[in-house]
């Protein structure tokens, strides 16, 4: 057992991946660019911290020496996926991040064939929703016989943090996508369709969502749809770097994420389950670090992994008090 670097560290998420997998006792290395940041709270911690920027090659892979596993928490992901997960491949290093994009899940998956002859793990989305949603799909694929779809839909409560606000606006696009037939094809995106939570059908509009991928590649059902019901703060306007770092501990303990899953097997019956767990930044950092720990540990499979896939459809339920219940 070596190290786990995190990557983006002195973020919002990063500052508590670090601090869950310190208390964990996994032996880690914070990284990022700015040096003033990581060595606070490297000093705070009592860990080994490192600075490198992305722009050449040489500078990564000096950067990740030594290293096991790379934990990426510094979004835009898409301004640092490809540089640490090609690093990766490169150096022999397990690669996770925390990613809600959509390209870093196509590059996993474009990159499949590679990473598994270099032995390598990539495991995009190691926390949040795609953990989430991952264990709540396998889990209700598992109570029908021969399942043929997947709607399933994420409860966003609470503000957002400045980094997944930036990352979003920058991610946005005018073309909606679902799983039809094992295919990503173009979905209506004017819709809304309800959906009930417990207390009465609720308004949820359709996303892409990682999941998409992620969800077919680790069930192979072949129609999957995704969408999300927000309630709290919804998603900020203007000026989105003044915006604060993120949801306090408060705003977080207040604000719990849901999730709900419909499969539909091929006689047309439909089962629903319901996963009820603590904020999505809370759960994110917990499942990301635990995730890293395991892999650190030996846990892993070379290739495009998902968490459910890997470790189980029970993993969310192992992060903080996570429950699924049928209905």
């Amino acid at each position: 057992m070596t190290k786990l670097m995190i990557y983006g560290a002195t973020g919002y998420t990063g500052r508590m991946a670090a601090e869950h997998a310190k208390a964990a006792g996994t032996p880690i290395v914070l990284a990022g660019r700015s040096e003033a940041n990581l060595a606070t709270l490297a000093a705070k911690l009592g860990v080994e911290y490192r600075v490198f920027g992305l722009d050449e090659d040489a500078a990564v892979d000096r950067g990740i020496a030594g290293i096991a596993v790379l934990l990426n928490c510094a979004g835009p992901f898409m301004r640092t996926a490809d540089a640490l997960i090609k690093a990766s491949i490169r150096n022999g290093v397990h690669y996770l991040d925390t990613a809600a994009e959509l390209d870093s899940y196509r590059l996993a998956e474009a990159l499949d064939d590679q990473t598994k002859a270099a032995g390598v793990m990539l495991m995009p989305g190691g926390g949040g929703s795609v953990a989430m949603l991952g264990s709540l799909a396998g889990h209700g694929v598992e109570r029908v016989p021969n399942p043929r779809k997947i709607r399933i839909v994420l409860h966003v409560a609470g503000g957002l943090s400045r980094g997944s606000a930036i990352s979003a606006m920058e991610n946005v696009t005018v073309e909606t996508l679902a799983r039809v037939d094992g295919a990503l094809v173009a979905s209506p995106s004017d819709g809304i369709e309800t959906f009930d939570f417990g207390k009465g059908a609720v308004d949820c509009f359709r996303v892409t969502l990682p999941d998409l991928i992620t969800i077919w590649r680790a069930t192979g059902v072949p129609d999957i749809e995704t969408f999300v019901h927000v309630t709290g703060d919804g998603f900020p306007q203007g000026d989105l770097s003044l915006l604060p770092d993120g949801p306090s501990e408060q705003e977080r303990l207040a604000n719990r994420y849901q999730a709900l899953v419909e499969v539909t097997d091929d006689q047309g019956q439909v089962v629903r389950s319901l996963l009820d767990t603590v904020n999505g930044y809370t759960f994110t950092a917990m499942a990301v670090a635990e995730a890293g720990r395991r892999v650190l540990a030996g846990e892993m499979r070379p290739g495009f992994q998902t968490p459910a896939g890997l470790f189980g459809n029970g993993f969310a339920q192992t992060i903080a008090d996570t429950t699924i219940i049928d209905l």
